[in-house]
């Protein structure tokens, strides 16, 4: 499918598919919406709750450009979080298309070799990126994920339900619940109704939020102890 760059209202850049009129990232900013998403509403919600000194442990669905990863690594930075973080892309994104992003000029040119080092780095394999933020990059499908109360934190990325309902079933929901420990989260931008009630089917208690620019809603979904 034919892809391309172009240019997001925050002025961060993201990959387009022409064929599908989908982007990686919010058009409305790419940045942005990753800040507000993630990490506001899913890494800095859960360390304000859970403040012990254990590593977070994060699966991001739909790697992609790596800007998740990147903001969350310079947040856990500042906050002197440890993290484990586990990135799962069926498409990997090629190097070519990651050097004409601007996320390092936009984002912190001090840790510009980080960026690189995410994206060059050797998949199915933990690798050390900085003393305390550990990465993972899986080349799977999101349905062949096998975790079991791996993860505290579940970025779930994935293309919208317009292009690919096939990863927004009670099926792929059942998956991510399962890799999830108790009191884990899983936060996602969209807040389609059908994709609320499929998480609720198969057991997440879920918030509605306020969404990032351009979107008035997202959601935010929680496995709750058997107990609760």
């Amino acid at each position: 499918m034919k892809r391309k760059i172009i240019t997001t209202s925050d002025g961060s850049k993201t990959i387009q598919i022409e064929d599908w009129n989908e982007q990686y990232h919010s058009i409305h900013g790419a940045i942005q919406e990753a800040n507000h998403v993630f990490l506001k509403h899913g890494l800095l919600f859960y360390s304000e709750l859970h403040s012990d000194s254990k590593p977070i442990a994060i699966l991001e669905i739909g790697f992609g450009t790596g800007l998740n990863a990147f903001l969350t690594l310079i947040e856990a930075e500042k906050l002197k979080l440890s993290l484990n973080y586990t990135g799962v892309e069926a498409y990997p994104v090629q190097l070519e298309e990651i050097n004409q992003l601007n996320y390092v000029e936009l984002i912190s040119e001090s840790h510009g070799a980080i960026f690189e080092k995410l994206h060059e780095i050797s998949w199915k394999k933990q690798h050390d990126i900085t003393p305390s933020f550990k990465l993972e990059k899986q080349e799977k499908f999101f349905k062949d994920i096998t975790a079991t109360n791996e993860y505290n934190i579940i970025y779930f990325d994935a293309f919208g339900a317009r292009v690919q309902p096939d990863l927004w079933t009670e099926d792929i929901f059942k998956i991510m619940y399962n890799a999830l420990k108790e009191n884990g989260v899983l936060v996602t931008y969209s807040a389609k109704g059908s994709v609320r009630r499929a998480m609720q089917a198969v057991g997440f208690v879920v918030e509605r939020l306020p969404g990032p620019p351009g979107k008035r809603e997202m959601l935010r979904a929680t496995k709750h102890s058997v107990s609760e």
